[in-house]
């Protein structure tokens, strides 16, 4: 018998369902937190052309590539009684895996229309913002020098940040090492 014919046989068939997908989402979300605390820019020598990044777990190396970056933050979770400051949270893992929101570090690339944030400094320092978070913050910029120039300001919580350039110097400095990285495999 399988595991849901077993529980469709039994009278508490949706309790233990529910008690199964809550559990398998809990270890879900504990495997990306395991994963993407590993997570780091390629220095193995191998395969750095074709995979900027590489997630150590044990002896096992899982090589990571993708469109943009690898940090995606997916949910913006607000201050509360257990948080004192706003958080971005990325990889769908909550309150697993955070950084601290900083408003007045947010970026928006005109380029592109892509928003990004200081995210965790072993994968490169930045991360994308999931395009419908992305959509819900961007009515808080500011354009004093019009949309073909990044924002100049970010409206937060009654406050106006006025933005650095910070990410757009560390997307810069990311990019110029995965092309370094990428020349020097090729010697």
């Amino acid at each position: 018998m399988s595991l849901e014919q077993a529980i469709k046989a039994t009278s508490t068939c949706s309790v233990i369902r529910d008690t199964f997908v809550a559990y398998v989402f809990i270890l879900e979300k504990q495997f990306l937190q395991f994963f993407f605390k590993r997570l780091e820019r390629n220095h193995t020598r191998r395969y750095q052309e074709s995979f900027p990044f590489v997630s150590l777990c044990g002896r096992e190396r899982n090589f990571v590539r993708c469109d943009d970056l690898p940090i995606v933050f997916t949910e913006l979770l607000l201050s509360n009684s257990n948080m004192e400051q706003d958080h971005l949270s990325y990889a769908c893992a909550g309150d697993l895996l955070t950084v601290p929101f900083s408003p007045q570090d947010i970026c928006m690339l005109p380029s592109t229309g892509r928003v990004y944030h200081p995210g965790p400094t072993k994968s490169g320092g930045v991360g994308l913002v999931k395009s419908s978070l992305a959509f819900e913050l961007s009515k808080y910029f500011e354009f004093n020098y019009g949309d073909k120039s990044p924002p100049t300001h970010f409206s937060w919580k009654t406050k106006k940040y006025l933005l650095s350039s910070g990410v757009i110097d560390m997307l810069e400095q990311l990019r110029r090492e995965m092309l370094n990285s990428n020349a020097s495999t090729m010697l």
